[in-house]
């Protein structure tokens, strides 16, 4: 199987990528995001008791999809039910700056085929833990930072400061 995250995310429609001669980049990103929507609806069906997600739930998906691909999957699929009043304002102003092209061939819109089907409450919430998970992979702490921290080394090989005379 391909590793969906070396698949880049083509973000234009296919008419686009037919008249371009990028058909091909969009299908694979295509195919790449019904994947990752079936990843989700998975995880959210595994890793739901009925009152909660379990703990680690959307950092999976992250690592099989990249936080690129899953945050595009979710925010098209607030879009794509944005007369759903299950979702949180605050996920559906964020996914609101998500630019997904409509369009498709023949009037068939392709944006359909990776909108997530669960539970709109439940999908809220997932939605919420991805969007942290991926800030947090994003930034890294500051105890990971002065951990990684490496001081220069003075051209004597010892640290040193300069002091002034």
């Amino acid at each position: 199987m391909e590793d969906m995250r070396r698949i880049p995310l083509y973000r234009q429609t296919a008419d686009y990528a037919r008249e371009r001669g990028e058909l091909e980049s969009f299908r694979r990103s295509n195919v790449a995001n019904i994947a990752c929507r079936a990843a989700i609806e998975e995880a959210i069906r595994d890793g739901f008791d009925g009152m909660r997600l379990q703990a680690g739930i959307a950092e999976r998906v992250l690592q099989a999809f990249g936080a690129e691909r899953v945050l595009y999957v979710l925010a098209n699929s607030v879009q794509q039910k944005a007369w759903d009043g299950r979702f949180s304002p605050d996920n559906v102003a964020w996914a609101r700056t998500f630019p997904i092209p409509e369009g498709g061939t023949m009037g068939w819109d392709h944006r359909s085929r990776f909108a997530v089907q669960s539970h709109p409450a439940v999908l809220d919430g997932f939605i919420s833990l991805a969007r942290k998970a991926a800030l947090a992979q994003e930034r890294p702490s500051l105890l990971n930072q002065l951990r990684a921290y490496q001081p220069p080394r003075s051209p004597g090989g010892r640290h040193s400061v300069e002091r002034e005379r």
